[in-house]
């Protein structure tokens, strides 16, 4: 397949930004209310009271630590088994190396971490494909990966 092919092919078959959207939409409901039951799980710990530095001291940034470990973890073995999150299976995409093969766990750490640069300016990181020649977020490029509608 020549450039300009694989060029062409990755624009064809990227995911529109209305399913990216709606996707991230259902994995957000799904890690708060994971989140939100390991943090009322340890609220006996601290008598009931929010977890914060005055109620856990130091442990705060452990609790911290394990909220996202708990996030990286949803991602990371959602990533590299299938491609697909609940979200993404719901709305038929799935996350794919340039190459078309599975992430791996750095390509999983690499893209939450571009991503998180595509939301820092209002969200133009994902806008960004409405303009782009191949229709890649800031955090495909970034990552080298690419958001594909799953057959």
């Amino acid at each position: 397949m020549s450039v300009e092919e694989s060029v062409s092919h990755v624009g064809a078959d990227s995911a529109g930004l209305l399913r990216r959207f709606a996707a991230i939409f259902y994995d957000l409901l799904l890690i708060i209310a994971v989140l939100m039951t390991v943090t009322w799980l340890l609220l006996p710990l601290t008598r009931g009271e929010a977890i914060t530095r005055e109620t856990v001291g130091a442990f705060e940034y452990l609790y911290r630590a394990l909220l996202l470990a708990l996030v990286v973890a949803y991602f990371g073995f959602s990533w590299t088994r299938s491609g697909e999150t609940v979200g993404m299976l719901a709305w038929k995409i799935r996350v794919v190396r340039r190459d078309g093969s599975a992430l791996r766990w750095r390509d999983v750490l690499l893209r939450l971490a571009a991503a998180m640069l595509s939301w820092l300016p209002a969200g133009l990181g994902y806008f960004w494909m409405l303009v782009d020649r191949d229709r890649l977020t800031w955090h495909d490029r970034l990552s080298e990966t690419r958001v594909i509608r799953a057959t």
